[in-house]
């Protein structure tokens, strides 16, 4: 997508005072809560970091991240997902960001079927690590600016804030087969996605309240189809869908063609980060099969949907501290990996 480079002075102070205030008010989670820190958690990541080296870091994020979400709304949604499918993949190390290097040493994760014609906001991260080189050259890594925009994103649209520890580092490879088998996919069976949660050191209540972050962003056609027409394209309809809603659907996505037709994943409040996810899985209006199943298929993940639905400041607060704990997940620290001077490739 082209971005205007040029954008008015006034406009730049007006949304950037915004979103650090908003960030900073609203910052309060840390790491800790309900549960332990992610798989490969360490005591080395810390919210002040860059606090000498490069105290206007998060200032800098937060104006691009503001000024993308005001030109597309649809953004905050991509910057949260880019975080996460980073994590789940080699852990926070903005390996999801390298482009093919040409030398077969790894193939990008952007080709793997998850990211595939739907991860986006690569130029958003470009641009923020434009600005950073520019302030504070050689010292923000990839990862961190992830991490912050996922942040800034889910601030952006009315959801909670948190603080970011900070210090990762950057991958130097990739990895395109752990992109297709470890992130959770919309078909996958409640067990599987519970295996994928737990092998990064997630549990069920990470599982409930970060799947929350679908009440912002959309879905392809290709990823939900089977819910309308079957598994076996036999044109039954899940029984878990409420059939006026797949009826509605169904306008738009054919039993074929239409794969990247785009759709709201929460449509009564699409753009605005809330818990109308959890009353929509109530009403079997969840649009992906790995919505619905957190009603239909366990007593446990069913109780933190009816608890989330009702309580917004408990569902808040533990996706906070979730997103912390998954940002969490096995970070290189130290004098692992770089600090990438362009975050689509590693440095030479």
């Amino acid at each position: 997508m082209a971005r205007r480079q040029q954008w008015s002075r006034g406009g730049l102070a007006a949304v950037a005072v915004l979103a650090v205030l908003c960030v900073l008010c609203s910052g309060h989670p840390v790491p800790g809560g309900h549960g332990s820190g992610g798989g490969g958690f360490v005591n080395t990541l810390q919210p002040h970091f860059y606090d000498h080296a490069c105290p206007q870091m998060q200032a800098i994020v937060g104006s691009v991240v503001a000024k993308a979400h005001a030109e597309d709304p649809r953004m905050a949604a991509s910057l949260l997902r880019m975080h996460f499918h980073d994590c789940f993949v080699q852990g926070c190390d903005a390996s999801v960001l390298l482009d093919a290097d040409g030398s077969g040493r790894f193939v990008t994760e952007k080709r793997s079927n998850p990211n595939k014609d739907s991860l986006r906001g690569f130029e958003v991260i470009d641009e923020i690590k434009a600005a950073l080189e520019h302030a504070c050259p050689r010292t923000v890594s990839c990862a961190d600016i992830v991490a912050v925009a996922a942040r800034d994103s889910v601030v952006l649209t009315g959801g909670p804030g948190w603080e970011v520890p900070l210090g990762r580092r950057d991958s130097l490879t990739a990895s395109l087969s752990g992109s297709n088998n470890l992130i959770p996919a919309p078909n996958d069976s409640l067990p599987t996605i519970i295996g994928k949660f737990a092998n990064q050191g997630l549990d069920i209540v990470d599982l409930v309240a970060l799947s929350g972050g679908h009440t912002i962003g959309d879905s392809r056609c290709v990823s939900f189809r089977q819910r309308l027409y079957g598994q076996n394209n036999n044109g039954q309809v899940d029984r878990t869908l409420n059939p006026a809603y797949a009826a509605e659907l169904r306008g738009r996505c054919p039993r074929s063609g239409g794969d990247q037709n785009l759709f709201a994943l929460d449509p009564a409040s699409q753009f605005r980060f809330d818990n109308q996810y959890y009353h929509n899985i109530l009403a079997m209006d969840g649009l992906l099969s790995s919505d619905e199943i957190l009603l239909t298929q366990s007593r446990q993940t069913m109780g933190l949907v009816h608890r989330y639905a009702a309580d917004q400041g408990l569902f808040f607060d533990h996706f906070a501290k979730s997103m912390v704990k998954m940002g969490n997940i096995s970070p290189l620290t130290g004098s692992a990996g770089e600090i990438r001077h362009n975050c689509r490739r590693v440095n030479h």
